[in-house]
């Protein structure tokens, strides 16, 4: 299937363009001529990255089951199989190729199965040259801003088999209304925006995900509340900047605040909410957090550096002390919340003061948990220009170093719990041992505890007996049984 019948490649130059203030709402409604191409046939799903990478993938579910199709066990059984990328690091994106290539004998024994590739690998001009050049296996290559095409280019191969690489470089629309097959009972993603407009100088995000363009209120209230009506407990609102929501709306003033607001009143246990950008968050947010107790105390809030120097070339906007400002804002609006962060050491220019600088800011904060990382170059981005004389031996010491008091904190976290009783909303057997049940408190804290599986799904209360750094051990109160 080496031919090509479309060809639409990236352009990083278009991706950086914000010109169109207004965004295009699309009402999807799968077409009747698809509805049954997959009837009999299997699909495979594998996803790397975010969450927003996650709640991509229930929607490509959506898709692909009102087609017909049906999730396969195995590759080998697949009829198709789509691999959703990210692109945020250079080790996520050689998994991919990895998997690409390792798979790439199941074409030879079954010609008929559909290879795809989505996602935010898609919209990078390099990997899908080479895609399109050393990996013929692969038959469809479409990007974050045309999932919905999905349907037409399957129907498409089925008619005349032949390659697509089909990629959207523009600001975005918002497509509504696509189907979603979430992989949870009990908890759904519901994103309220789309795109990033920071440009971080070292973020790749802002050229695959387009302009920052949020959803209409009316529309994210009404999926919540059908996810209530259909028992649904727990919501995380997903953006790649959620505090920024509402800022594009031309005629109407309405920002993440009163979205919070209006949510906390249809009745969903709990909501959660992520990323956020410390730019962004307001006082008003801070104080709805303090206000609703369905409004979960944890907050993952980016910093990346204590430096701000560093803070600086990495175009973040805000410095140290502003942060910390913010931070003593959340404690005091809500007392005893959980904050994580993420953090980037090694970055070009950064120099053993700086690194020290974060050390002290993380010291000061005393985050629960961190995604700490070793800078990664993304082509396309300022950064990636940027001079860096460290060593690898240097960046990872520093990483070590970081991570060594960041568990600190994550344990110190989880300490405060023991001989408490906590709130307990059940996942599932652990991945690690069958016979214990999993599941997630207010403050994001795991927790395992011996249970029966018919527990999956409710929230039960667990006395805490002991604090681990990465997760908490309990036992279930008798009146949740």
């Amino acid at each position: 299937m080496g031919k090509l019948s479309k060809y639409q490649a990236p352009s990083l130059k278009d991706a950086r363009k914000r010109i169109n203030k207004e965004t295009n709402h699309i009402y999807y409604e799968i077409k009747d001529e698809y509805i049954g191409l997959g009837n009999g046939k299997t699909y495979l799903l594998k996803t790397y990255g975010c969450q927003g990478n996650l709640a991509d993938s229930e929607k490509i579910s959506g898709l692909l089951e009102a087609m017909g199709y049906t999730k396969a066990r195995s590759d080998e059984d697949s009829d198709v199989i789509i691999f959703n990328t990210c692109a945020i690091r250079e080790n996520a994106e050689n998994r991919v190729f990895g998997e690409l290539g390792r798979i790439k004998s199941l074409k030879k024994k079954r010609p008929g199965m559909i290879m795809a590739l989505c996602g935010c690998m898609a919209q990078e001009e390099g990997i899908v040259e080479e895609i399109k050049k050393k990996y013929h296996q692969v038959d469809i290559v479409f990007g974050t801003h045309n999932i919905h095409m999905l349907p037409e280019y399957i129907a498409s191969i089925y008619k005349r088999p032949s390659r697509i690489i089909d990629v959207y470089s523009f600001e975005g629309d918002i497509i509504e209304n696509l189907p979603q097959l979430h992989d949870h009972p009990k908890k759904a993603w519901v994103n309220i925006m789309y795109g990033c407009d920071e440009f971080c100088t070292y973020c790749i995000v802002p050229y695959t995900r387009g302009k920052e363009r949020s959803r209409l209120p009316k529309d994210i209230i009404k999926e919540v509340e059908d996810l209530v009506s259909k028992g649904y407990i727990e919501i995380t609102l997903l953006g790649q900047n959620v505090n920024a929501y509402g800022k594009d709306f031309v005629d109407t003033k309405y920002t993440f605040s009163n979205l919070l607001e209006d949510l906390s009143k249809t009745g969903i246990e709990r909501i959660r909410f992520t990323t956020s950008h410390p730019r962004d968050l307001d006082d008003s947010t801070i104080e709805v957090m303090g206000k609703y107790p369905n409004i979960m105390p944890h907050l993952h809030l980016p910093v990346q550096s204590g430096s701000n120097k560093i803070l600086k070339k990495m175009n973040r906007k805000y410095t140290k002390e502003e942060y910390l400002e913010k931070i003593e804002k959340l404690r005091k609006s809500v007392p005893g919340i959980s904050i994580t962060t993420d953090i980037i050491v090694a970055f070009p220019g950064e120099e053993e003061q700086d690194f020290e600088e974060t050390l002290d800011l993380v010291r000061k904060v005393g985050f629960e948990g961190a995604y700490t990382f070793i800078y990664s170059p993304r082509v396309g981005t300022p950064a990636a220009t940027y001079p860096n004389p460290l060593t690898e031996d240097e960046k990872k010491s520093r990483l070590l170093k970081l991570n060594d008091l960041i568990n600190e904190g994550f344990y110190e976290g989880n300490k405060r719990f023991e001989g408490e009783v906590v709130k307990v909303l059940v996942d599932g057997p652990s991945d690690k041992d069958p016979s214990m049940l999993t599941g997630y408190t207010p403050h994001e804290k795991v927790v395992n505890f011996p249970g029966d599986i018919s527990l999956v799904g409710k929230i039960v209360d667990v006395k805490i007996s002991k604090a681990y750094s990465w997760h908490l051990r309990g036992e279930i109160l008798e009146q949740s049984k």
